[in-house]
């Protein structure tokens, strides 16, 4: 029935701080970017690797999102990467601090968390 994941979408509080942070410190390109005038409101199409993944919006005075304690919702946005320390490295460059590495206990592999500017958990997960 279903044959992959479309895309996420993600309600920023500061258009320009998340646009910046999706695009320079996380890397992803962008397909399109579109006012919506009647709404106030952005709607910016990212891609990763070509492959469109995220939708950025923003809106007039957004609800703050509950990140602690953890909420009953979505949890969290995961990116698989081949090489964390570079990752972590790059991040680091960028003025961002990933959490320490972890390693999953089921699967063997390493990896780590840093929140977006309205502190949605990231997460690099190692291949």
């Amino acid at each position: 029935m279903l044959s992959k994941v479309h895309h996420v979408a993600i309600i920023c509080s500061d258009y320009n701080v998340s646009k910046d942070f999706y695009t320079d410190v996380l890397g992803l390109t962008i397909i399109r970017e579109v006012y919506r005038a009647e709404r106030d409101s952005y709607k910016l199409d990212l891609a990763l690797n070509g492959e469109y993944v995220i939708e950025l919006f923003s809106f007039p005075n957004p609800p703050a999102r509950p990140s602690r304690p953890e909420s009953v919702g979505l949890r969290h946005l995961a990116f698989q990467v081949q090489d964390l320390e570079k990752v972590m490295n790059r991040l680091k460059e960028k003025g961002v601090e990933p959490e320490p590495i972890r390693v999953d206990e089921f699967t063997g592999k390493r990896f780590t968390f840093i929140a977006d500017p309205d502190l949605l958990p990231v997460e690099f997960y190692e291949q």
